[in-house]
């Protein structure tokens, strides 16, 4: 229908234009040259060699014996004129004239402009209100995304690794079944549930899950609908939604990303009365407000709920806050059981292995691992999946697809393989720090190599010790390069950016700093209330920064010289895990363990290289994996 529409509105401007070419161009004789009115007189007058004229009006068109034809614009034919005509025996055609235009005339001239800008208005109208039609209240109404009489398929048996948020839940679920149940005791159930988490933790899917364990209609909305154009219309579109949720009561309406109206007022540049507040007031009242809105439930969802305004998360509005965590590794395993009942897992294929191997990772991150483990086992032709190609998936996730076309030449690849040599045995050394899962020279994304470390267990909080050595790792690349060429790259761009933002937070934020003391210096500017922190200094003095800056200082360079001093004193072995590098481009942690206690490793073949152009493009990315630091506290 609104495909039918544009197409219509095309032809009204294609038309609307050629009616105005047509009236600027209307009434001008074809193929006739303009020359002055007394020219036609003399001609008929003297030479007497005109055979026909035509006069419309003004216009006068005359056709010479020779086939010539011209026209002047004169006075309106008089009786004088006409006699002259009759003497020199003149075929003279009249047309009617008239001073008042014709019907198609007065309708292109007068009236199509306005009739295009109507349209126009009109198809812009049907645009901001979703194509509702020219309903002017249309602005005000929201546009659900569901059905009284549907019923959402999703139940908590399709939710898995978060079993406490499940277990919250469960009291929602209880009273859109049996309302009395709970008030016959004078009890009242949550008006509100407010889901809060990092992205892809299953916010939404606990939403559905509710509605469908419930068998109660499911409505959902994008808190960026209430946003318009227009003031007053994310506050109308608000008493809209709640009015269309009372006539399908008991039912739950699903609110994502809710910062995006809801969001702490009072921080605008400019003042705080703005649409978004007005939007977010009409939302307290009719949450908490006069009048009761019995058996609908608000299931909202965020991940900057520390921006979100306190009158929205206090009780009677949204009464329960659920943290919706990244799953351990028996949630992770549950999760790859869900997503893996799509797919045909080969026998022996080890999920517990390999959610041991995905720390971190999110459920929305677990079933794209699924689904790429599936696309590379269809690459290969195989009629099952197996743990190998759910390897290749993990390392693509984590470190990128590789770029096997862009060839390095040979200084290149040594001093690649020298950098994450030094990462890798770095690591190995030290005696907190992660094991070193793989190192690999195969250019992926913007790095040249990688190195990939993966924890042995879920990291729920970080040590000093830990964070030292965090830095030093991510200085083993910096401090190979020196030793072994005696020269600084850019590559190591990232290491150094990394380990002074873990520096800095462990000054400013975590107390690790002796000098300083267990005190916080972190200030504001990373968090979005500009309105607030842009007239805020920093809660310390210059003496005090300056204080901060050495102490950064002193543990980046601690953490860069205590890299290079077990690289000296590991040289031979820093050569011999480069050399093994290059040769083979992959190494795992096993083997890095083999070299490291003076094995041989055993021969592989060379994975075919793809033919391409050489390329010498250096990248300033990070040849580490990314690796994520919790907060403390």
């Amino acid at each position: 229908m609104k495909s039918t529409f544009r197409v219509l509105m095309i032809w009204l401007f294609l038309f609307g234009a050629l009616g105005l070419i047509y009236t600027m161009t209307v009434g001008v004789p074809k193929n006739a040259t303009r020359v002055p009115f007394s020219q036609l007189i003399k001609d008929i007058d003297e030479k007497g060699n005109v055979k026909k004229l035509v006069i419309h009006g003004e216009e006068y068109q005359w056709t010479y014996h020779d086939g010539q034809s011209f026209y002047a614009v004169g006075p309106i034919a008089d009786d004088k004129l006409n006699t002259l005509f009759l003497k020199n025996k003149i075929e003279v055609q009249y047309k009617p004239h008239t001073n008042k235009s014709s019907f198609w005339q007065v309708i292109l001239i007068s009236w199509l402009p306005i009739l295009l800008l109507l349209g126009f208005l009109f198809f812009m109208l049907r645009q901001l209100q979703g194509g509702r039609g020219p309903d002017p209240n249309g602005f005000g109404k929201i546009n659900l995304r569901g059905d009284p009489s549907h019923r959402s398929k999703v139940t908590f048996d399709d939710v898995a690794g978060i079993d406490e948020v499940k277990e919250e839940l469960v009291e929602i679920v209880e009273f859109l079944r049996d309302p009395k149940k709970y008030t016959r005791l004078g009890g009242r159930i949550p008006k509100g549930v407010l889901l809060m988490g990092a992205p892809g933790t299953g916010k939404t899917l606990l939403a559905r899950s509710v509605a469908g364990e419930a068998d109660v209609p499911f409505f959902s909305i994008s808190g960026s609908d209430f946003v318009e154009l227009f003031v007053g219309v994310g506050a109308s579109r608000v008493r809209d939604l709640f009015e269309q949720a009372k006539k399908s009561a008991p039912c739950i309406i699903f609110i994502d990303e809710i910062d995006a109206v809801g969001r702490h007022r009072g921080i605008g540049l400019g003042g705080g009365n703005d649409e978004r507040e007005q939007t977010l007031n009409q939302l307290l009242v009719e949450m908490d407000g006069i009048h009761s809105n019995e058996g609908v439930i608000i299931v909202a969802a965020t991940n900057r709920s520390d921006i979100l305004d306190p009158a929205l998360q206090r009780p009677g509005r949204f009464d329960r806050q659920v943290m919706v965590p990244l799953p351990d590794v028996i949630g992770r395993e549950a999760i790859l059981h869900v997503h893996s009942k799509r797919i045909p897992l080969a026998e022996g294929t080890n999920l517990r292995d390999i959610a041991k191997g995905t720390p971190g990772f999110s459920g929305a991150e677990l079933e794209n691992l699924v689904n790429e483990a599936a696309l590379f086992a269809a690459r290969e032709d195989r009629d099952r999946v197996y743990t190998e190609h759910f390897e290749k998936a993990k390392d693509k996730v984590i470190m990128g697809q590789e770029r096997r076309s862009m060839m390095l030449s040979e200084e290149e690849k040594e001093h690649t393989a020298v950098h994450e040599a030094g990462h890798a045995l770095v690591g190995k050394l030290l005696e907190h720090c992660d094991p070193v899962h793989k190192v690999s020279i195969i250019p992926r994304g913007r790095a040249l190599g990688v190195t990939m470390t993966l924890p042995d267990d879920d990291r729920k909080d970080v040590f000093e010790d830990y964070l030292y050595d965090l830095m030093a790792f991510a200085m083993g690349g910096r401090a190979a390069d020196e030793l072994i060429y005696n020269h600084k790259t850019a590559g190591a761009s990232d290491d150094i950016r990394r380990v002074t933002g873990i520096a800095r937070k462990m000054v400013c934020e975590w107390g690790m700093s002796e000098k300083l003391g267990p005190l916080s210096y972190k200030t504001g500017s990373d968090e979005p209330l500009v309105g607030r922190d842009i007239s805020q200094g920093r809660p310390y003095s210059e003496t005090t920064a300056q204080m901060i800056d050495e102490e950064v200082s002193r543990l980046v360079n601690d953490s860069y010289k205590k890299a290079v001093q077990l690289l000296s004193d590991n040289i031979d072995m820093l050569k011999t895990v480069s050399a093994a590098l290059v040769e083979r481009e992959n190494i795992s942690g096993d083997e890095l363990d083999r070299l490291m206690r003076g094995e041989s490793l055993p021969p592989l073949p060379l994975p075919p290289r793809s033919k391409g152009n050489e390329t010498s493009e250096k990248s300033n990315s990070d040849a580490v994996a990314p690796i994520a630091v919790p907060e403390a506290g």
